[in-house]
């Protein structure tokens, strides 16, 4: 994007690790807000260093922003990062409950000293009788439903991703976007707060709704009865697989057209989709027999040509080479762990036809920490010295 950015001037000081905090963070940097990481002191957030399926936690969710790698259990520290903290519009935490309050970095102390301050909260749940338990996104995929849907019956499994986590960081940057604009008028800050544990009840919301209105659980969606008639997953003959659906009676007379069968639109009893809802293994072999003797490339095509919602199966490493992901602003350049070089996906919003960038690398822990104390007013003296007892540091140096 050309220009200032949409949250150009708004400064957040962000406590955060893991998924949740940093990715609302990464909203609000993406958009242009100055969002300053503080991490520990020495070899900054936990999250750097994570294994397995948490190694792309740090380098998805922390471009566009600046670190300052503090010791707050020294006062000196403590009374920077207050100073920080003073200078800022927004402050966002995921810590465990209390844990910032018991370093009176509570929003009640820190509002004294900045009474226009929007402190948001990312915890496991909201107000209630579980406000206090510990929550992952498995957790509350388990306590919410979300695995009970995902997987057959008897085997509930969590979601590919972290979908709570994310979109919970979502709704936190979606309240402090309210939460400045009231400001706007009030001139005074707000205390926000989303909830994992009730992000996932609002995604199983559609799920409570049908229980509601037909007085019937919902089925897991491996067993559900879908809405619509053909709305599958199909093997096809190079062994790899396609999603396909047929989503209206217009489709089916195009699905129907373009693979040969005719008898098929021609049969009155599967003449809406309701009725062939209902009759679904009369015909669902014959069209899985279909599938199975064409390749991939000649079913999507196909597919792509007559407008039904179809998609290869694929896997996240192959979005690496996905043609619109190629489009000029879809990936976002950064360097991972060692230097290397590595896209990352970027924000899934337009602005007059461009999506947001990259305007800053991702930070190594504490690396704009000295430009932050010079900006603070702290003096050379005392930013050696501060550097000299280990209560600032900066990743190399």
């Amino acid at each position: 994007m050309t220009g200032p950015l949409p949250l150009a001037g708004i400064r957040v000081v962000e406590f955060s690790h893991m998924v949740m905090g940093p990715s609302c963070g990464l909203v609000l940097a993406d958009l242009g807000a100055d969002v300053i990481k503080v991490e520990p002191a020495g070899a900054g957030d936990n999250t750097r260093r994570l294994a397995g399926s948490g190694a792309g936690f740090f380098v998805s969710f922390n471009r566009n922003k600046r670190s300052i790698a503090l010791d707050l259990k020294s006062p000196r520290g403590l009374a920077l990062v207050r100073r920080l903290i003073a200078s800022a519009d927004v402050m966002t935490e995921n810590f465990r409950p209390g844990a910032l309050e018991a370093l009176g970095l509570g929003y009640e102390a820190l509002k004294a000293e900045n009474p226009r301050l929007i402190h948001c909260s990312l915890k496991g749940f909201l107000t209630g009788p579980y406000e206090h338990r510990a929550a992952l996104d498995e957790v509350v995929q388990m306590l919410g439903g979300l695995a009970y849907m995902t997987g057959p019956p008897g085997r509930p499994l969590r979601a590919g991703a972290s979908v709570n986590d994310i979109m919970g960081g979502m709704f936190a940057a979606i309240g402090i976007l309210a939460a400045l604009n009231e400001r706007h008028a009030t001139g005074l800050g707000r205390s926000v707060k989303a909830g994992l544990f009730e992000n996932c009840i609002y995604l199983m919301s559609t799920h409570m709704m049908q229980f509601a209105v037909t007085g019937k659980p919902a089925a897991p969606m491996p067993n559900r009865l879908a809405a619509w008639a053909v709305y599958d997953v199909f093997d096809v003959a190079d062994g790899s697989q396609v999603f396909v659906g047929v989503v209206s009676d217009t489709q089916w007379s195009a699905f129907c057209t373009a693979f040969g069968l005719d008898d098929l639109l021609a049969d009155p009893a599967l003449a809406t989709n309701r009725d062939r809802v209902l009759a679904r293994e009369r015909f669902m072999p014959r069209l899985r027999a279909l599938f199975a003797a064409r390749s991939r490339a000649e079913i999507l095509a196909e597919c792509e040509r007559i407008g039904l919602p179809f998609a290869p199966i694929n896997r996240p490493e192959d979005m690496f080479d996905d043609p619109h992901l190629a489009h000029p602003g879809a990936m976002v350049p950064v360097t991972i762990p060692g230097g290397g070089p590595a896209r990352a996906p970027a924000l899934p919003l337009e602005f007059d036809g461009v999506r947001p960038g990259l305007h800053r690398d991702i930070p190594k822990a504490g690396e704009q920490g000295i430009e932050l104390c010079r900006e603070l007013g702290l003096g050379e003296d005392e930013i050696r010295d501060l550097l000299a007892k280990g209560i600032l540091t900066v990743e190399g140096a």
